[in-house]
């Protein structure tokens, strides 16, 4: 059967040591865990271009983690100096893309920044730092509560689930439209879907491929935008 076409934004880095210069990467759990669920992922190069032309040819897309929106992107006036790897093209062309899969009904699967994208692109903001080390999601895995009757529930089979996170931003004010399917116990917003999209679509704040290799709860996201990705082809 052939592997549906997962199109997975790639991140630029500004070292590799195997390429010798910068890059354009993603992580290779992320990459590992849309081949097991049997999907063909595929790096899409940030560019300031016909996004939706780009896009016709995919049936589903993973917006990964990456460093931080630049702050004006949702309203804010001043910079927070935890602001970190803030890339012009890449806030743009993550943002366009975010609006044109939820239009459209291209199946997507947001994380971490990507669901941040998800929700500046709607009209939300965000918290620029969650209060230091002793407060942010840093190097950690905590429980998250999913909602009952979710898309995230429905996809992981779970009402709880064990979050592997990396991030010191997170929601503010909500996008139009979208609701919280998942929180932490310090009230994070955790999980993010859009009821009226057309298309299946649920984001998370964590990172589900840290784990999915071992815990059937976040293979499943995977499998889910895969099988989502397969229908609609």
């Amino acid at each position: 059967m052939t592997r549906p076409l997962i199109a997975i934004p790639a991140r630029f880095s500004a070292t590799t040591s195997a390429l010798r210069y910068a890059a354009e990467v993603n992580a290779r759990a992320l990459i590992e865990a849309v081949w097991r669920a049997g999907g063909e992922p595929v790096g899409l190069h940030p560019a300031d271009t016909g996004v939706a032309d780009r896009l016709a040819r995919f049936d589903g897309v993973l917006l990964p983690g990456g460093g931080d929106l630049a702050p004006h992107r949702y309203g804010a006036t001043d910079t927070h100096d935890t602001v970190y790897d803030v890339d012009d093209l890449q806030d743009a062309f993550d943002l366009r893309l975010a609006r044109h899969a939820l239009e459209s009904g291209l199946p997507l699967l947001a994380v971490c920044r990507g669901l941040q994208a998800v929700n500046v692109a709607l009209g939300g903001s965000l918290e620029q730092d969650m209060g230091g080390p002793e407060r942010e999601h840093r190097h950690l895995a905590h429980p998250v509560r999913i909602g009952r009757g979710t898309l995230l529930e429905q996809a992981t089979g779970a009402e709880k689930a064990d979050a592997s996170c990396y991030h010191h931003q997170r929601v503010d004010r909500l996008g139009s439209g979208l609701t919280v399917t998942a929180t932490a116990e310090d009230g994070t917003v955790e999980g993010l879907e859009l009821a009226a999209a057309p298309g299946w679509f649920t984001a998370v704040q964590w990172h589900p491929e840290d784990t999915a290799h071992r815990d059937p709860a976040q293979q499943a996201l995977f499998d889910a935008l895969v099988r989502a990705a397969r229908s609609r082809a």
